[in-house]
Protein backbone atom coordinates (compact mmCIF):
# COMPACT_ATOMS: atom_id res chain seq x y z
CA UNK A 1 0.00 0.00 0.00
CA UNK A 2 1.52 3.53 -1.08
CA UNK A 3 1.55 6.81 1.15
CA UNK A 4 -1.43 7.95 -0.86
CA UNK A 5 -3.75 4.55 -0.32
CA UNK A 6 -2.34 5.00 3.76
CA UNK A 7 -3.37 7.91 4.20
CA UNK A 8 -6.91 7.72 2.40
CA UNK A 9 -7.32 4.72 4.44
CA UNK A 10 -6.86 6.32 7.86
CA UNK A 11 -9.14 9.50 6.33
CA UNK A 12 -11.99 6.60 5.53
CA UNK A 13 -11.38 5.46 8.89
CA UNK A 14 -11.76 8.32 10.43
CA UNK A 15 -14.96 9.15 10.39
CA UNK A 16 -17.57 8.27 13.44
CA UNK A 17 -20.48 6.54 11.69
CA UNK A 18 -18.09 4.47 9.51
CA UNK A 19 -15.72 3.23 12.22
CA UNK A 20 -19.25 2.33 14.08
CA UNK A 21 -20.84 1.00 10.72
CA UNK A 22 -17.57 -1.34 11.14
CA UNK A 23 -17.93 -2.17 14.52
CA UNK A 24 -21.35 -3.15 13.97
CA UNK A 25 -20.27 -5.40 10.93
CA UNK A 26 -17.72 -6.85 13.74
CA UNK A 27 -20.32 -8.65 15.05
CA UNK A 28 -22.08 -10.22 12.42
CA UNK A 29 -23.20 -9.34 9.03
CA UNK A 30 -25.97 -7.37 8.40
CA UNK A 31 -27.78 -4.88 6.15
CA UNK A 32 -28.07 -1.76 5.49
CA UNK A 33 -31.65 -1.44 7.41
CA UNK A 34 -30.07 -3.52 10.35
CA UNK A 35 -26.94 -0.81 10.60
CA UNK A 36 -29.68 2.33 10.41
CA UNK A 37 -31.64 0.73 13.20
CA UNK A 38 -28.80 0.09 15.36
CA UNK A 39 -26.95 2.87 14.62
CA UNK A 40 -29.57 5.46 14.52
CA UNK A 41 -29.28 6.90 11.70
CA UNK A 42 -30.51 7.07 8.21
CA UNK A 43 -30.35 4.08 5.72
CA UNK A 44 -29.86 6.64 2.71
CA UNK A 45 -26.76 7.69 4.72
CA UNK A 46 -25.47 4.11 5.93
CA UNK A 47 -25.46 3.01 2.49
CA UNK A 48 -23.04 5.90 1.86
CA UNK A 49 -21.17 5.47 4.31
CA UNK A 50 -21.08 1.34 2.87
CA UNK A 51 -20.31 2.10 -0.49
CA UNK A 52 -17.42 4.01 0.29
CA UNK A 53 -15.97 1.26 2.73
CA UNK A 54 -16.71 -0.99 -0.07
CA UNK A 55 -14.78 1.28 -2.79
CA UNK A 56 -11.70 0.98 -0.25
CA UNK A 57 -12.22 -2.99 -0.12
CA UNK A 58 -12.35 -2.84 3.91
CA UNK A 59 -16.21 -4.49 3.35
CA UNK A 60 -18.10 -6.77 0.86
CA UNK A 61 -21.49 -7.57 0.15
CA UNK A 62 -23.87 -10.03 -0.97
CA UNK A 63 -27.27 -10.43 -2.26
CA UNK A 64 -29.14 -12.63 -0.54
CA UNK A 65 -33.25 -12.66 -1.37
CA UNK A 66 -34.14 -9.27 -1.24
CA UNK A 67 -31.49 -7.92 0.70
CA UNK A 68 -27.73 -6.56 0.03
CA UNK A 69 -25.51 -8.23 3.38
CA UNK A 70 -21.92 -6.54 4.23
CA UNK A 71 -19.52 -7.96 5.90
CA UNK A 72 -15.94 -7.15 6.90
CA UNK A 73 -13.33 -8.07 4.41
CA UNK A 74 -10.78 -8.95 6.87
CA UNK A 75 -8.19 -9.21 4.36
CA UNK A 76 -8.13 -6.10 3.98
CA UNK A 77 -7.74 -5.01 7.98
CA UNK A 78 -4.93 -7.43 8.40
CA UNK A 79 -2.25 -5.21 8.66
CA UNK A 80 -1.14 -3.38 11.46
CA UNK A 81 -1.04 0.45 11.54
CA UNK A 82 2.77 -0.60 11.37
CA UNK A 83 2.56 -2.16 8.34
CA UNK A 84 0.91 0.69 6.80
CA UNK A 85 2.94 2.98 7.55
CA UNK A 86 6.30 1.09 6.99
CA UNK A 87 4.57 0.69 3.22
CA UNK A 88 4.93 4.28 3.36
CA UNK A 89 7.94 4.49 4.15
CA UNK A 90 9.39 1.98 1.94
CA UNK A 91 7.58 4.28 -1.30
CA UNK A 92 9.83 7.50 0.85
CA UNK A 93 12.82 4.95 0.72
CA UNK A 94 12.09 4.47 -3.37
CA UNK A 95 11.53 7.82 -3.82
CA UNK A 96 14.85 9.54 -2.29
CA UNK A 97 16.67 6.46 -4.46
CA UNK A 98 14.73 7.85 -7.34
CA UNK A 99 16.59 11.38 -6.75
CA UNK A 100 19.91 9.82 -6.15
CA UNK A 101 19.48 8.17 -9.55
CA UNK A 102 18.57 11.57 -11.23
CA UNK A 103 21.52 13.89 -9.54
CA UNK A 104 24.00 11.11 -10.57
CA UNK A 105 22.72 11.50 -14.12
CA UNK A 106 22.23 15.26 -14.11
CA UNK A 107 26.59 15.47 -12.23
CA UNK A 108 27.52 12.35 -15.70
CA UNK A 109 25.96 14.75 -17.69
CA UNK A 110 27.56 18.24 -16.87
CA UNK A 111 30.88 17.01 -15.44
CA UNK A 112 33.58 15.83 -17.97
CA UNK A 113 36.43 14.22 -16.18
CA UNK A 114 36.18 16.36 -12.83
CA UNK A 115 35.38 19.56 -14.72
CA UNK A 116 31.55 21.33 -15.23
CA UNK A 117 31.35 21.35 -19.12
CA UNK A 118 28.61 24.05 -19.29
CA UNK A 119 26.07 25.45 -16.57
CA UNK A 120 22.72 23.75 -16.61
CA UNK A 121 19.56 26.87 -17.65
CA UNK A 122 17.30 24.14 -15.91
CA UNK A 123 17.31 25.63 -12.68
CA UNK A 124 16.63 22.22 -10.73
CA UNK A 125 19.60 21.11 -12.47
CA UNK A 126 21.65 23.91 -11.67
CA UNK A 127 20.79 23.55 -8.43
CA UNK A 128 22.14 19.98 -8.23
CA UNK A 129 25.50 21.39 -9.44
CA UNK A 130 25.87 24.16 -7.39
CA UNK A 131 25.05 21.76 -4.45
CA UNK A 132 28.49 19.28 -6.31
CA UNK A 133 30.41 22.18 -6.80
CA UNK A 134 29.95 23.70 -2.67
CA UNK A 135 31.05 20.16 -2.13
CA UNK A 136 34.58 21.95 -2.47
CA UNK A 137 34.48 24.55 0.27
CA UNK A 138 35.13 23.70 3.94
CA UNK A 139 31.92 24.03 6.35
CA UNK A 140 32.44 27.14 8.43
CA UNK A 141 35.49 28.28 7.04
CA UNK A 142 35.49 31.82 5.69
CA UNK A 143 37.50 32.08 2.04
CA UNK A 144 38.51 35.53 0.56
CA UNK A 145 37.44 36.57 -2.57
CA UNK A 146 40.64 34.83 -4.64
CA UNK A 147 40.70 31.58 -2.81
CA UNK A 148 37.02 31.30 -4.06
CA UNK A 149 38.16 32.44 -7.55
CA UNK A 150 41.10 29.73 -7.23
CA UNK A 151 39.10 26.42 -5.75
CA UNK A 152 35.94 27.45 -8.90
CA UNK A 153 38.65 27.32 -11.49
CA UNK A 154 39.49 23.98 -10.45
CA UNK A 155 36.12 23.20 -11.74
CA UNK A 156 35.09 25.61 -13.76
CA UNK A 157 36.71 28.06 -16.54
CA UNK A 158 34.75 30.59 -15.92
CA UNK A 159 34.79 31.57 -12.06
CA UNK A 160 33.36 34.82 -12.15
CA UNK A 161 29.98 33.19 -13.49
CA UNK A 162 29.84 30.34 -11.17
CA UNK A 163 30.44 33.15 -8.00
CA UNK A 164 27.76 34.82 -8.73
CA UNK A 165 25.43 31.71 -9.75
CA UNK A 166 26.47 30.42 -6.35
CA UNK A 167 25.56 34.34 -4.58
CA UNK A 168 22.58 34.38 -6.28
CA UNK A 169 21.39 31.09 -5.12
CA UNK A 170 22.48 31.89 -1.47
CA UNK A 171 25.25 28.97 -1.22
CA UNK A 172 27.70 31.63 -0.62
CA UNK A 173 27.79 35.12 0.94
CA UNK A 174 29.88 37.91 -0.21
CA UNK A 175 30.93 40.36 2.83
CA UNK A 176 31.80 44.11 2.56
CA UNK A 177 29.57 44.85 -0.61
Amino acid sequence: MNKTDTLALFKLLSDKSRFEILSSLCLRPMYVEQLAERLGITPSTVSSHLKKLEGAGIVNSNKEQYYVVYQINTDSLKYSIYDLISAASAEEESMEERERQYRDKVKKSFFKQGKLANIPVQRKKRVIILEEIMKIFEAGKKYNEKEVNLLIADVYDDFATMRRELVEEGMIKRENM
